[in-house]
């Protein structure tokens, strides 16, 4: 059988990736009147004149809900909420496995931004975190804006930031290893939809200067009275030289080539195309936009793609875990940008320079012990900026 059939017959077997398990024992007619009533009275009068003790006197400190409506799921577009339950799951299974955190997954019958966002937040009071996972663009900007704004916890776009804290982190170590510096090269963006605009954000937050993006249409630039709100505000900050044309023209003489669109989009005569030293990360998955072999072929230094088969696998487990132990354990109020920084730096430290090479830019995806560097680096960066309430 190949991986879609075994993975397939796997979830029939295990009907379901996660399960409920009680921390309490109750065994005896003690236990049960420990755990529930009477005894439980008490805790609850607690919470009542303190809110804030749920986060001691029950499982709101490491409990995060993973939400998705189903309408950008993976690569498999609008399945449906139902559809999306198994990635849900697997999310929470990393969640569990790569930080100790839980995490439930809650599928939304519905595509409307207000029915969304006051659903999260009805429900927030539950949880320590909120992660939005396979939310459709434009929307899902708006959804994690509102819910921001109104929640008291941290609420995170995985497919947006965690993507971006990872590519940063790659891209980092990728440029000690060609020896350009980050605020002189030129990168391309490929894909304007969440992910890219988020990764765009953060490179410039990291210090990259010179940012082209660029969707099926074209290179966005902020002269074109055709753009959607969310892409006039990344044409705002990009394309300082308002470039125009195709994908190929974006490349030209470019140092960075990103993508996070569709398969075999990039040639190898666009890749000879770009500066000496290429670093080029083809995201796109299954199917990169084009193969690493073939980048690398074309003159391309460093390639590294979403693929767990070959080198430098851009996997957003890198992130987000540990971005929640640390905003869990910081009881921060929200995920700044400071804080997704300092994961992308701490990600990029975890490699000691002496061992950073072409096949060596980021760690490997199955290393537990990174969630604890990025979360000690979330934590301290929550606590320096004043967003943790411990």
């Amino acid at each position: 059988m190949n991986i879609k059939e075994l993975s397939l017959q796997k979830h029939y077997e295990w009907r379901g990736k996660i399960e409920v398990i009680s921390r309490a024992q109750i065994n005896t007619r003690e236990d049960l009147s420990l755990a529930y009533t009477p005894g439980v009275a008490e805790p609850c009068l607690e919470i009542q004149k303190d809110v804030d003790k749920s986060y001691e006197l029950t499982r709101r400190n490491n409990l995060v809900a993973v939400i998705t409506d189903g309408t950008a799921v993976l690569g498999l577009g609008d399945i449906g909420p139902e559809a999306g339950m198994p990635v849900m799951e697997g999310k929470c299974a990393l969640f569990k496995t790569f930080a100790d955190i839980d995490a439930f997954p809650l599928c939304i019958r519905s595509k409307s931004v207000e029915e969304i966002v006051r659903t999260v937040y009805l429900i927030s009071g539950s949880f320590g975190g909120i992660n939005l996972e396979d939310i459709s663009a434009p929307r899902c900007f708006e959804i994690e804006k509102r819910l921001k704004e109104i929640c008291d916890i941290p609420v995170f776009h995985d497919d947006q930031h965690g993507t971006a804290i990872v590519v940063a982190a790659a891209l980092i170590n990728a440029l000690k290893v060609v020896e350009k510096n980050i605020g002189e090269v030129k990168v391309v963006i490929n894909g304007a939809g969440s992910a890219g605009c988020a990764i765009g954000r953060h490179l410039m937050s990291v210090g990259v200067k010179n940012l082209v993006m660029v969707d099926r249409f074209g290179i966005i630039s902020r002269d074109d009275d055709a753009l959607t709100d969310a892409h006039k505000e990344i044409a705002n900050v990009t394309n300082e030289n308002l470039l125009h044309g195709t994908l190929s023209d974006a490349l030209v003489g470019a140092d960075v080539f990103i993508g996070v669109s569709v398969g075999n989009i990039v040639n190898e005569d666009m890749i000879k195309s770009m500066a000496k030293d290429a670093i080029v990360f083809p995201m796109a998955n299954p199917t990169p936009e084009i193969m690493p072999d073939l980048a690398l072929s074309a003159g391309a230094r460093i390639v590294g793609t979403g693929r767990s088969d070959f080198p430098n696998q851009i996997n957003n487990v890198l992130a987000f875990p540990g971005i929640f132990r640390g905003a869990l354990d910081s009881r921060a109020s929200t995920i700044n940008d400071e804080m997704k920084i300092a994961a992308s730096y701490a990600l990029a430290s975890y490699i000691p320079d002496e061992q950073i090479n072409e096949e060596n830019i980021i760690p490997s995806a199955l290393d537990k012990n990174v969630a604890k560097a990025v979360a000690k680096a979330v934590y301290d960066e929550a606590k320096k900026t004043g967003v943790s309430r411990i």
